[in-house]
Parts: C-alpha cells; sequence; structure tokens
C-alpha cells in the first residue's frame, strides 16, 4: 500500500516494535503482523486504539496498486484527520507525516540534508588546512555547483524513464562511497588537494540526480489535497538542517577530526537508503527490477491525471510512445513541454531569476558585517542565523495553511516581500533592525519556494515531473553565478547598491509573471 492514514481500531495490541534497532521508535506492526509505522505526535490516536489504513484507500486507487478490502477492514466514518479530534495546535502543520512512505521520505530529507551541509563546513576546513588560500575555497563550491547545471535536466530525464526511487537509493548509495573514500583518505594522512577537487564534483554529480528524484516522488506519496504541506515541510527540514549542520559538523571537526566528520556523514547516507528502500511508490518498479530495467510503458496507465495531462503528452513524448522513444527526444520533450505551457514557464522564471539576483546576498553578508554594520564575525553569524530561522518559520507556515485555494496570490506576494525585505536591509543603519528584515525575507523565501514548488508539481502531469522539476533546481547551480556577479559589482560599487540593483530586478520579475486568478 503507497501510505497510512488512520482509523479507530479494536484495543488488541495495535503496536509492537519491529525490524531494525535505528527505526524501532518508528516501525511496529499492527495486530495482524502487518507493518505500519508509529508517528510520534500522535500517541493520543494510538492510546485510543488507532490503527492504519492505506492511502490508497482512502483516495482511491493509485497506480497498478490494488487494496485488498480484507487486510484493510470495512470503511468507517473515521479520515485521516482524526489527531485534529484532540485538539493539538499544530497537528494541521504536520498531517502529511501522517502517510508512511511520506514520512520515510522526509526522514531521508533530513538524514541527507545534514549530511550536505555538514560536507560543507568540512571541506571547506579541509581545503583551508592544505593550501591556505581562500581562492581554493571558492573554486571548492564552484566544483560542486557546476555538476547542478551540467547534468541538472539529464537527471529529471532519467528520473522520468527509468524510476525515481531506484534513482534515489543509487544516488545515496554512492554518497556514502564518496565519503568513506574521502574519509579514509584523511585518516591515512594520503589526501591531495585534487582529491578534494574530485569528490567535490562527484558529490554534486550525486546531488544534481538526487534532487529532482526526491522531489519529484512527493506528489507520488502524499496526493494532491496534502501537497502544499508535504512541499513544506520538506523545505522545512532543509532548512532546520542548514542550522544545525553546520554546528554538528564543526564540534565533530573539533572532537574527532575531518575524518570523523565525513564518516557520521557517510553512516547518515546510509540511514537515509535504509529509509528510502523501505517506501512504497506507485507505478515504481520492484526493488529487485530496480537495476538495469526500464520501467514498463503502462506503469503509468492507471495514474491520477492533472487537467494538463494530454497537453504534456502531446509536447513531451510521454506516455506509452514516449517511454519508448529515445533518450534525447525526452530530454527534448521536457523543454517543448515548458515551451508550449506559458503558466509553467512563469513559474519556472520565478523559481530561477530570485535565485541569481535575490539570493547571492548571503556572500555579501561579510561586507554587511565588517563594512556597514561593524558587527564582526559574530554579527555574521547572527545575520545568517536570523535568515534560516526565517526560512524555517515560513515553511512551517505554508504547512499549516496547506492547500490554500489562493496558490499563486500567496507565491507573488511571498516573491515581492523577499525583493522588498532584502532592499529595506540593504538600507538599514542599526543591527537590530537588519535582523528582523532578514529574518523577513527568510520567511518569504522560505514560503514563497514552497508555493512555487507545489504549484509546479499540481501542473506537471507525473510523465514529465522528473523533467520539470530537475530545471527547477538549477537554481541550486545558478546561485553561485549570481554570487561571482554580486561579488563583481560590489568590487567595483558597493555592497548596498548591489543588494538593491539585485532584488529591485527581483521584484520587477515576480511583479511582471502574474498568474492567472484562482491559480
Amino acid at each position: 500500500m503507497p501510505g497510512w492514514a488512520w482509523r479507530a481500531a479494536g484495543p488488541e495490541r495495535p503496536w509492537r516494535r519491529v525490524g531494525p534497532r535505528m527505526l524501532s521508535p518508528i516501525l511496529g506492526a499492527n495486530g495482524s503482523g502487518e507493518r505500519t509505522i508509529r508517528p510520534v505526535w500522535q500517541a493520543a490516536n494510538w492510546v485510543g486504539g488507532a490503527r492504519p489504513v492505506s492511502l490508497a484507500e482512502s483516495r482511491g486507487p493509485v497506480g497498478p496498486v490494488a487494496v485488498d478490502a480484507e487486510s484493510v477492514g470495512p470503511p468507517t466514518a473515521t479520515t485521516r484527520d482524526d489527531n485534529r479530534s484532540f485538539g493539538w495546535p499544530f497537528a494541521r502543520t504536520f498531517e502529511s507525516l501522517r502517510f508512511r512512505d511520506y514520512r520515510l521520505l522526509w526522514l531521508g530529507q533530513g538524514g541527507t540534508s545534514m549530511g550536505q551541509w555538514m560536507d560543507q563546513v568540512a571541506r571547506g576546513w579541509l581545503i583551508y588546512q592544505l593550501t591556505g588560500s581562500a581562492l581554493e575555497l571558492g573554486a571548492v563550491s564552484a566544483m560542486r555547483a557546476v555538476p547542478m547545471l551540467l547534468f541538472g535536466v539529464i537527471a529529471g530525464v532519467v528520473a522520468d524513464r527509468y524510476g525515481r526511487k531506484a534513482q534515489l537509493i543509487i544516488s545515496q548509495i554512492t554518497n556514502v562511497v564518496i565519503n568513506l573514500a574521502l574519509a579514509t583518505l584523511i585518516l591515512t594522512g594520503a589526501i591531495q588537494t585534487w582529491h578534494i577537487y574530485v569528490t567535490a564534483f562527484l558529490a554534486g554529480s550525486v546531488q544534481a540526480f538526487q534532487q529532482p528524484a526526491r522531489q519529484s516522488l512527493i506528489s507520488d506519496l502524499v496526493g494532491r489535497e496534502h501537497l502544499a504541506n508535504a512541499v513544506a515541510l520538506n523545505s522545512a527540514i532543509f532548512n532546520l538542517m542548514r542550522s544545525v549542520g553546520p554546528a554538528v559538523a564543526g564540534a565533530l571537526i573539533a572532537a574527532v577530526g575531518v575524518d570523523g566528520s565525513y564518516y557520521a556523514q557517510a553512516l547518515l547516507y546510509v540511514w537515509a537508503t535504509v529509509w528510502t528502500i523501505q517506501m512504497r511508490v506507485p507505478g515504481e518498479p520492484s526493488l529487485l527490477g530496480m537495476l538495469g530495467i526500464r520501467r514498463p510503458a503502462s506503469a503509468w496507465a492507471d495514474a491520477p491525471a492533472t487537467s494538463d495531462d494530454s497537453t504534456a503528452r502531446r509536447a513531451s513524448g510521454a506516455g506509452r510512445r514516449g517511454a519508448d522513444g529515445s533518450f534525447f527526444g525526452s530530454l527534448v520533450g521536457g523543454f517543448q513541454y515548458l515551451g508550449s505551457n506559458r503558466l509553467m514557464l512563469s513559474l519556472m522564471i520565478l523559481g530561477l531569476v530570485p535565485v541569481m539576483l535575490g539570493m547571492p546576498y548571503v556572500s555579501l553578508m561579510p561586507v554587511f558585517a565588517q563594512d556597514v554594520l561593524n558587527v564582526g564575525p559574530v554579527g555574521q553569524g547572527l545575520m545568517l542565523t536570523a535568515t534560516g530561522v526565517g526560512a524555517l518559520v515560513g515553511a512551517l507556515g505554508i504547512a499549516t495553511i496547506g492547500n490554500f485555494p489562493r496558490k499563486g496570490l500567496l507565491l507573488l506576494g511571498g516573491a515581492i516581500l523577499f525583493g522588498v525585505s532584502l532592499i529595506a536591509f540593504a538600507q538599514a543603519k542599526s543591527f537590530p533592525l537588519a535582523l528582523a528584515f532578514l529574518f523577513v525575507a527568510g520567511l518569504a523565501n522560505g514560503s514563497y519556494t514552497s508555493q512555487n514548488q507545489t504549484v509546479i508539481q499540481l501542473l506537471a502531469p507525473r510523465e514529465v515531473r522528473g523533467r520539470v522539476i530537475s530545471i527547477l533546481m538549477l537554481n541550486r547551480g545558478l546561485m553561485p553565478l549570481g554570487a561571482l556577479l554580486a561579488g563583481a559589482l560590489a568590487h567595483w560599487l558597493d555592497g548596498r547598491v548591489t543588494a538593491v540593483v539585485g532584488t529591485h530586478t527581483h521584484v520587477q520579475t515576480a511583479d511582471e509573471r502574474i498568474l492567472p486568478n484562482g491559480t
């Protein structure tokens, strides 16, 4: 069954711990011995005798998955929103975590995000120890970002043709190997500068394949009704790990060295792989049939369709004929779909331009901390923290709102607020005021990026979703280019002028891309 919701059940032994020890707080079994997952926040439901019911039963059949009525039991009036009856104020915020398979994906997102942020700290520390060059620091960061531009769109084609779960598992296992190899080189004293560059390029390549697969799986696991909540929770865990990961990496480097930090990262990817393997995705091949086997063309025959399905099939070469077509044809088809859908193209521009023009303000933080606000490195850290906390709050706010009917209005409002708050930050003369504007900027960024990705996933048919999201994920590779441009402008002009110019262009872009009413 593709996921779990909740319904009342008898008092018979609703839970017992099974499975790997590290998953024992999460995995359990119901009275029939069927594997389940117990969410911590639903303890009240558990005490009251709640038991899981499949996502497929709660919203109808999904893909080729059939539900055994005898194993599920007769339907009742109780819905997936049982936990709200207990009055917990934030139950709605985390409602998507009640779906078993999404919860596994979300846990994997937490592990891989922690590993990525730990790697940024450890790799920078390592290259600076070996070379003592600030230029090398920037070069290593660029080496990790370049593969996002080179392989991002290709990764989307692979996800659409060969299976997103398989792609996610293989990329995470590859990350385990990369981190173990780098940790062993450091431990044995054989590490050289070129090792750091090569592994940075490999890690960036793996991330290029991992992100489209992970993001495009969300809709498969929770359905349209809960998609906004699920995307926002994914963003929230990413921003949480952005705050926690660097601190954990620093503590590990101080305690056990850089090699210990990379061994810990390898362990995080192992856990993420274990969780991903347990996911059940409608239309995806089984674990035994993953390696080297392309999904059958009929795998999507019963998949839920969107209103734009027929247009996408014609424009992208998707569907039965597209699944048998060439790899290059699928690649071109993704861009043809964007070209034939003006709304989707507008959403894509809103997802790419702000990152290129607005997000490079992060790279200018040392300029503001030292030359504008005179707060030093501690103040710089506080400014970055304010942005991260704001992004986390914004993502959780979108998760709480959930399936808001006017997503386009919320999206544009967040994009414009992001730009305006950055312009205000650039003009702030007091440190507390600067922190407040950065918090608002982070909040707006966290909310509008979540909404943008939600609307894109709602509009993109399943056959092209991987390719569409992979194009959106190019923003990860564009960010260093934007930072380079911002740095050059700041060198010749001024940090404040650079921030204002970039964010003004961002606001103008958002204002011109007005979405139709009702979006």
